[in-house]
């Protein structure tokens, strides 16, 4: 099993990145909650990861915080939650805002996620609910409920809709509903991992 990787960061298309191992280029799916903490293309970083096998791909996720991957680990073992939506849900909320929707059965949050119906909402408050109270909070959950700022970076010229979109595509929203979703957040300000951070912020 994989478990971490450190490279350089060769490409970022959300959610896919390409990282540079001495050599060897890995692609990895990212949740845009990691997303956001990632460096320019060029400079190094570090990621928690976590394979997949299936029987027509190896797909390989990574992570910013060991929490992420912890909280991924626990999606995937719930029934009907597949590496797709679990990657969703973590774009859509840090681990801790999660937590908190869970704990406070918060069910009208978590069907506002793209593919979580109520039927899955529920499943996710039965097998879930608890299990945040029993890990240690350096584990898996930590105290402040803010995501990380988004480093500010310069501004250009055109507003980089297209790859905002086709991130929110990505994660599982419909073409209509994530162009909906970033036109109306759009800020020529923002670069495109900006606009689906607001974009998803707006949409719970």
């Amino acid at each position: 099993m994989i478990g971490r990787l450190t490279g350089l960061l060769v490409e970022k298309q959300p959610p896919e990145i390409l990282l540079d191992v001495q050599g060897v280029g890995y692609e990895l799916l990212l949740p845009m909650t990691s997303f956001y903490n990632l460096p320019e293309s060029g400079q190094q970083t570090t990621l928690f990861t976590h394979l997949v096998v299936r029987e027509d791909a190896h797909l390989l996720f990574g992570f910013s915080h060991k929490q992420d991957r912890t909280l991924f680990r626990e999606l995937i073992k719930t029934n009907g939650v597949g590496p797709k939506l679990a990657l969703a849900i973590l774009s859509a909320m840090s681990v801790n805002e999660f937590a908190y929707a869970i704990e406070r059965e918060e069910l009208s949050k978590l069907v506002k996620i793209p593919g979580v119906g109520k039927k899955t909402a529920e499943r996710l408050l039965v097998e879930l609910k608890g299990k945040f109270k029993d890990l240690q909070q350096g584990d898996f959950f930590i105290e402040s409920t803010h995501l990380p700022a988004a480093e500010k970076l310069p501004n250009k010229e055109n507003v980089q809709i297209d790859d905002a979109v086709a991130a929110l595509i990505a994660l599982g929203y419909k073409a209509s509903e994530a162009e909906k979703m970033v036109k109306k957040v759009a800020n020529p300000a923002l670069n495109s991992e900006q606009l689906i951070r607001e974009a998803l912020k707006a949409a719970l």
